[in-house]
């Protein structure tokens, strides 16, 4: 607090000094103008984005909305060198493990009485809950996306293994048997699925919440710790399994991020890839002619199909001087046919009820259907109000994972590593 107290202090000469460069501006005439940081990044999202700035901004010619572009690759670094400069940009577009810190540290604003009644009640509790840090919102979910299947139809059809739905998806075990056959099915040199975990940590964090997996445990005196139960345990013990005991999974992809594994997907190599439901945009477009794909749901535990995520949200500044106008325009990016239109140019699912409905997400086309099933089945990520959960991620897990994986660590040493070593991190943010 008393670093935060002093940034404010020292925040407030900055914009004494350079007249107000942080956050939104005012002018004698009584435009306020807002910066809004958008990380979209795909065309279709970005112009999406653009077009509602500029309709915004014709209707609304007293809060002016000026459209900056970030970078997911970033965000989390740049964000907090702005917050500590009093540069923060007034509506800010993030992920929602990615607030913890912030919200915390005092550089987002607590939504909770700026919001209109109709965003409130149009999002899901399990949704709200990904934002929510102790009595506060510091963020609103807008956009997620279920990690899915991505399989070769042709390859599935010829196989006559049973085909999942998400009323009856994969159990884990019948995934792993599933993966066997059509490795065997295919021949030398190819597999039945190939896991691209260059970043394997919310992967194994969010489909294990299906298998009872949690990680992190909440005490009542508020601190977090990491155990590792044998629910956290059947994701990342199947994975192993496949990789270097069933021979079923590709060892090469292991470190490869999702687009790295398109051309092998493509070219036969792999049967499945289990990707972001989003991906699906990269497949249509670089597919060959011909080439037949399905999206199907992930596999489900004792849980059921349910599924950890962390949102793209929107969040407000605490230093913004003009908070009102920034929810003023959140809540007009977020009008349901406007949540549509995000969410088709970033080929994700909206978290509000009305947006999800739309008939336009629910097409067999493209699998929009599959993923749009899923929704109900999404929960917040297990890492999510978890202090240090990026510190913990970078230097612990991530490391742990790949090696485990990669069979040069056993389970042993990977649960001693994620509980002795994380705790050790968590504990240093808790104090």
């Amino acid at each position: 607090m008393r670093v935060r107290m002093l940034t404010a202090v020292a925040s407030a000469l900055t914009l004494v000094l350079s007249g107000c460069s942080g956050g939104g501006t005012g002018s004698t005439d009584g435009k306020v103008t807002l910066r809004f940081q958008s990380l979209a990044w795909q065309k279709e999202s970005v112009d999406a984005n653009k077009e509602l700035v500029k309709e915004w901004n014709a209707s609304h010619p007293g809060i002016q909305v000026q459209y900056v572009q970030g970078s997911w690759d970033s965000v989390h670094d740049q964000l907090l060198t702005s917050f500590e400069g009093g540069e923060a940009p007034d509506i800010i577009h993030d992920a929602s493990d990615d607030l913890a810190d912030f919200a915390y540290g005092g550089y987002l604003a607590d939504l909770s009485e700026l919001l209109p009644q109709r965003l409130m009640s149009d999002i899901p509790q399990r949704s709200w809950e990904t934002t929510t840090f102790g009595k506060g919102i510091y963020g609103v979910p807008f956009l997620q996306e279920p990690r899915v299947l991505i399989a070769n139809k042709k390859v599935l059809d010829a196989s006559g293994v049973r085909l999942p739905t998400d009323r009856r998806p994969w159990s884990w075990e019948e995934f792993r048997e599933v993966t066997r056959t059509l490795t065997a099915r295919m021949g030398k040199g190819k597999y039945g699925i190939a896991w691209p975990l260059k970043e394997p940590v919310s992967a194994t964090l969010n489909l294990g919440v299906s298998a009872g997996g949690q990680l992190f445990h909440r005490g009542d005196d508020g601190r977090v710790t990491v155990e590792f139960t044998d629910g956290d345990a059947v994701v990342p013990g199947t994975i192993h399994a496949q990789v270097n005991t069933d021979k079923s999974a590709s060892r090469t992809t292991l470190g490869s991020g999702g687009s790295d594994t398109l051309p092998g997907f493509f070219g036969g190599k792999y049967a499945m890839v289990p990707l972001g439901f989003s991906y699906r945009q990269q497949i249509v477009q670089q597919a060959p002619e011909g080439f037949e794909w399905t999206v199907l749901p992930a596999p489900a535990g004792p849980e059921g199909p349910a599924q950890g995520v962390s949102p793209q949200t929107l969040s407000v500044a605490e230093d913004s001087p003009y908070k009102k106008e920034a929810a003023q325009f959140i809540d007009f990016m977020l009008r349901p046919e406007n949540t549509v239109r995000l969410a088709k140019g970033d080929w994700m699912l909206p978290t509000g009820t009305r947006a999800l409905a739309d008939p336009a997400l629910h097409t067999e086309k493209d699998g929009w259907a599959t993923g749009a099933a899923l929704a109900r089945d999404l929960r917040s990520a297990p890492a999510q109000s978890v202090r240090g959960y990026p510190e913990w991620k970078d230097k612990v897990a991530t490391p742990a994972l790949q090696e485990y994986y990669s069979g040069a660590i056993d389970t042993g040493e990977l649960k001693k590593r994620l509980v002795r070593d994380g705790n050790l991190v968590l504990a240093r943010y808790q104090r």
